[in-house]
């Protein structure tokens, strides 16, 4: 049968970064001014007043430093608290796309393949900039690429659920080489003004070709063992923004059409879901925690990372064998665990098994199963 392998990634980092004590300075500012505001319903114990953020709190719950965005001066005004991306004329190229060209390009150069050479494009994120006309088909004539191409979103597991379909299309024998393109510009679908959440995402492009295991024997390459995914209905993080908000009575915009998220409960749901879905991934492949020589998870927050590699692998695991990127990148929603991927993956030996998976809203996960080299 024919196998699926990964052949080349690429990363597109935005130009601008923000540091958590710019962020918490823009957010204190804020602070100030809307307790000035409220004095008076302070005062008389109708308000509660609101609460500085700041940088101890941030590493403490989360373990994120940094993070790259498309803009930053808007969300470092207290005025605005949101980036400054204008909208570009229907004729021009999207920023998505923009974004998609720049990661794509940098995938297709590392595996000396053509643009044309490619079957489908698929751009799985967690936020579109449009319902239509899709951003991959966009893509594809950015690129002067063949084939087909579509969009789709599985909230912050759209990487794995495209690699996926990529990986099944190929083993079927219909396509050869596949692109899966994961523009995320979260910055935009973060409340900046919520001390809860306000430092939790960044701005990142990543790309993935996957090719027909017979056209890359010559080539460095990762072949697909397996992949494996699971959804399970859940409201504990959530985005209500959607082309019905036009028809509601009330015009004001309310906080669920950002970012909202009951953190607690995703950790406590989420993080034994996730390392169910690893181990019993690997059991069915024959395989173990111990067999696991890295594990690129998704970029969230390192305490789940902490806990899902101590289940799946039976200890502590080390820097090495659990990259964090997180710490500089902060959640870039289905690109983390693929920017951990590209960055983290050349002290690799032939033969040598990783586990790609990543997992968000839905509640959805994904877990890809690699070798380094052929399967066996």
């Amino acid at each position: 049968m024919t196998q699926a392998v990964i052949t080349a990634t690429g990363l597109f980092t935005p130009p601008d970064s923000i540091d958590n004590a710019e962020l918490v300075a823009s957010f204190n500012a804020w602070v100030d001014s809307e307790n000035a505001r409220q004095a008076e319903a302070i005062a008389r114990g109708e308000r509660e007043p609101l609460a500085h953020s700041s940088e101890a709190f941030i590493v403490k719950a989360s373990g994120i430093e940094s993070r790259y965005v498309m803009e930053a001066s808007g969300i470092l005004d207290p005025e605005r608290m949101r980036p400054r991306i204008p909208e570009r004329p229907n004729d021009t190229l999207s920023v998505q796309a923009e974004m998609g060209v720049a990661a794509a390009r940098q995938a297709l150069d590392a595996a000396s393949i053509r643009a044309d050479q490619l079957d489908l494009i698929i751009v799985a994120c967690s936020n579109l900039q449009r319902p239509y006309p899709a951003v991959a088909v966009e893509l594809q004539a950015a690129l002067g690429a063949g084939g087909y191409a579509f969009d789709m979103n599985v909230a912050c597991s759209s990487a794995t659920f495209a690699i996926d379909m990529a990986t099944n299309a190929i083993r079927a024998g219909s396509l050869e080489r596949v692109l899966v393109v994961n523009p995320e510009i979260c910055s935009a679908h973060l409340n900046f003004r919520d001390r809860d959440s306000h430092f939790i995402f960044g701005d990142a492009c990543t790309a993935i070709l996957l090719e027909a295991d017979h056209l890359a024997q010559d080539r460095e390459h990762f072949t697909v063992l397996g992949t494996r995914l699971v959804t399970q209905f859940s409201n504990a993080i959530r985005n209500n923004f959607g082309f019905l908000n036009r028809l509601a009575d009330e015009p004001e915009q309310t906080l669920d059409k950002l970012f909202v998220q009951e953190g607690r409960k995703v950790f406590k749901e989420v993080c034994p879901m996730v390392a169910s879905l690893i181990l019993d991934h690997l059991e069915s492949q024959a395989l173990t925690g111990d067999s696991v020589k890295k594990l690129w998870l998704h970029q969230a927050n390192r305490h789940m990372n902490d806990l899902i590699a101590q289940r799946v692998l039976g200890r502590e695991a080390s820097e090495t064998e659990a990259p964090v990127i997180l710490d500089r990148y902060a959640n870039t929603s289905s690109a983390g665990s693929i920017i951990a991927f590209h960055l983290h993956r050349d002290d690799l030996q032939e033969g040598d098994v990783g586990v790609v998976c990543s997992f968000g809203a839905g509640y959805s996960a994904g877990s890809v199963i690699l070798r380094k080299g052929n399967a066996c």
